[in-house]
């Protein structure tokens, strides 16, 4: 009798939301097959990942879920598996102006999907800078700004147009709408900050 090597299979379905979920977030919009793998499969995803330390978080009305750190337990210190990302000032500024301006949107349209152009970006922040006396190193800094909250996974840049950015969703669950309420205040204040720092002595 000869013996057959079985066929090899490929990743089982947790398997592949897994790998996912450890690499970024999983969207709706562009993991759909896996989002509703994602979503059948939840329990024994928040059963695998509460093992390391992470929760699952799931927003099934914005369409994305993601990984996050559990606050560690007083008699357990687990290393953290999902880093935090130190970010500089004028990249956590941007998210914050980027998170007004979808809570903005949100208010007056039904459109799912808020786009913002390069242009749009760059004069949102140039407000809050500094002023230069070289305005293309000046914006050449801000297009670093863009591109690392794009690397954060918070925009995404539309296919066939570079200059053009899609606010992901998921911001929200990082910037919270209490925070929110606050940012007004915030931002006179450090607008009124950066007036004296520029006045002339």
């Amino acid at each position: 009798m000869t013996n057959v090597a079985p066929v090899s299979e490929g990743p089982s379905e947790l398997s592949r939301v897994l790998i996912q979920l450890f690499k970024g977030a999983v969207y709706r919009d562009s993991h759909d097959k896996l989002w509703d793998v994602m979503l059948r499969l939840r329990a024994p995803i928040s059963d695998h990942v509460a093992v390391l330390g992470l929760s699952i978080e799931v927003d099934e009305s914005e369409g994305y879920a993601f990984l996050r750190s559990r606050p560690a337990a007083d008699d357990a210190e687990i290393p953290r598996l999902v880093a935090r990302r130190p970010l500089s000032f004028p990249v956590s500024l941007l998210l914050a102006l980027v998170r007004k301006r979808l809570a903005e949107f949100d208010a007056s349209s039904a459109d799912p999907r808020l786009v913002l152009g390069r242009d749009q970006i760059v004069e949102m922040l140039r407000v809050f800078l500094p002023d230069s006396t070289n305005e293309a190193r000046l914006v050449d800094s801000i297009d670093g700004h863009i591109n690392k909250i794009v690397e954060l996974g918070f925009l995404r840049r539309l296919r066939g147009d570079a200059e053009q950015f899609e606010v992901r969703r998921i911001l929200k669950a990082y910037v919270d709408g209490q925070w929110l309420h606050e940012l007004d205040e915030r931002l006179a204040e450090y607008l009124l900050e950066v007036g004296r720092q520029t006045e002339p002595v």
